[in-house]
């Protein structure tokens, strides 16, 4: 078993009358077997207590016979991280001879270990891209260091100095590829300006697809806007559910322009932002002279503002309870009486709502209607977060860019490789809303041609982790199971069976068996 300490103590034996001390090197009862310094040949240690009295001794055998087996422990650690690790991992010696060089390294860079293993680092790749060497002649590390250390390879690097006892003993460098997310920017970027050209050529396509405002293609996006055009052209009551600044209100609107009412007017009314005092003559209006204050002419109130179009009631679970029950009873009714006014007013507006709190839980906690709440959804579109479609991450960015430039009168700036991989491994917390302020923030700031990690804001990275998704199969789990694991990974990378090996923490040669076997 792994020891977490082994002490001088644990490997002792009692003293020998017969056995002189004298020559021996004396160490406290409790050092640690790694606090040992130099050895001499076939000299014992003799231990002692804080006394200075001699209480034990390791003979120099048994001190021999300990250290041996750590080290086997700890090369047995060492061989299984290398293997474990899902990034390429190169160590080399103080004269940049590779002594150690990882499964993920082979892959990456398409060398196999016995060739590269005594080899001179700088025999595969040249100098300057070898980012290990400079590590050690200075003798301090890197962080998440772009670079590209042959034509088709991107990566990032964390590379640190090995020292012992002052001296620099060699190095460690671990890289992170990032290829096929650089090639997709470099893609995108040239797709986009395309696309933006015929968009100019044809016009605006608002007219024939209400859905073009939203941006994207991910599969989980594409299933809410399927959903959204299924209910469009129906007058029936929309939930519309999702975090916040996942653009809840871009969907309504979609729904609105594609529906029946299109002709009409789209009427939005946060439920959040109004004081419960004010929020019935907001939303129903008031007749002239209702109150104290009140406007001389009185006021239509958003339902009637929204006559013949669309109400759309967002953050719908922070309305007050007591205004619930009067909601309730409009929908219901299908009339409606403004403050100060007893004559009943037939409602024509379709009811679109939207929330980002779990109403379920809200209508057990006693804090929204169940009633309401059946009413409101007969039909429930869920809208992801962004972090569940990063695959959408680098058109978006690409639109913010070239929204930005226009506002700000600045040309579309490159986006730095190492910018694109920290984009996409963000939590976006605040969804697509986060991400375009960003965008706006950066492009405020920027004077170069190219956005670089050092002009993003810190509170980017203060939860941002450099791991890669990875899906890992269960091998008990069935096999079809497995099969659609990897269709779903090669949709995610759009093919590319690189990127899907890597996704799966397959090996590429693994990956092209098993499409074999499943037929794919």
């Amino acid at each position: 078993m792994l020891k977490e300490k082994v002490t001088l103590l644990s490997i002792s034996l009692p003293l020998d009358e017969e056995i002189p001390t004298e020559k021996m090197k004396r160490y406290p009862e409790d050092t640690l077997l790694s606090e040992v310094g130099e050895l001499v040949p076939d000299q014992d240690i003799v231990l002692v207590d804080e006394a200075q009295r001699l209480v034990r001794r390791v003979p120099f055998t048994s001190l021999i016979t300990a250290i041996f087996q750590e080290w086997q422990k700890m090369s047995a650690v060492y061989q299984t991280l290398l293997r474990a690790v899902d990034d390429a991992i190169t160590i080399v010696d103080r004269d940049g001879k590779v002594v150690a060089w990882n499964p993920k390294a082979e892959d990456l860079y398409e060398t196999s270990a016995e060739e590269m293993i005594g080899s001179q680092i700088t025999h595969r790749f040249k100098e300057d891209s070898v980012v290990l060497m400079s590590t050690m002649k200075e003798g301090k590390g890197v962080t998440r260091h772009y670079n590209q250390p042959q034509q088709d390879v991107h990566v990032l690097i964390n590379t640190l100095p090995i020292v012992i006892m002052d001296r620099v003993l060699g190095g460690i460098s671990v890289e992170r590829d990032i290829t096929e997310i650089v090639k997709l920017n470099d893609e995108l970027t040239t797709t986009t300006a395309y696309i933006q050209d015929l968009e100019s050529q044809i016009g605006n396509k608002d007219d024939t697809d209400p859905f073009y405002k939203i941006k994207g293609r991910s599969q989980a996006l594409n299933a809410s806007i399927t959903l959204s055009k299924k209910v469009a052209p129906t007058d029936a009551t929309v939930l519309i559910t999702g975090e916040s600044g996942v653009g809840k209100e871009l969907f309504a609107q979609a729904i609105h322009k594609a529906g029946p009412r299109s002709n009409g007017p789209f009427v939005d009314l946060n439920c959040g932002a109004i004081p419960s005092a004010l929020f019935e003559s907001e939303l129903f209006g008031y007749e002239k002279g209702a109150f104290t204050g009140a406007i001389k002419e009185g006021k239509l109130g958003k339902i009637g503002t929204a006559k013949g179009g669309t109400l759309f009631l967002d953050e719908i679970g922070e309305m007050p309870l007591e205004l619930q029950v009067k909601l309730l009873r409009v929908l219901q009714e299908k009339q409606y009486y403004r403050v100060g006014g007893n004559q009943s007013i037939p409602i024509d507006v379709r009811i679109l709502s939207a929330t980002n709190r779990d109403l379920e839980k809200m209508v057990e906690e006693g804090l929204f209607r169940e009633d309401l709440y059946y009413r409101l959804n007969v039909v429930t579109i869920p809208i992801p977060p962004l972090r569940d479609r990063n695959e959408d991450i680098p058109e978006l960015v690409q639109l913010f860019l070239k929204e930005f430039s226009i506002k700000y009168r600045k040309p579309v700036p490159a986006i730095a490789p190492e910018v694109m991989v920290a984009f996409m491994h963000f939590p976006w917390n605040g969804n697509i809303r986060q991400l375009r302020n960003i965008i706006e923030r950066v492009m405020i700031f920027t004077d170069d041609n190219e956005i670089k990690l050092e002009q993003l804001p810190k509170e980017l990275f203060r939860r941002h982790s450099m791991n890669q998704s990875t899906i890992f199969i269960d091998t008990e789990k069935p096999k079809v199971e497995e099969k659609s694991q990897i269709i779903d990974a090669l949709k995610k990378t759009y093919g590319n069976k690189s990127a899907a090996a890597k996704m799966l923490n397959f090996s590429r040669v693994t990956l092209y068996n098993k499409m074999k076997k499943y037929g794919l």
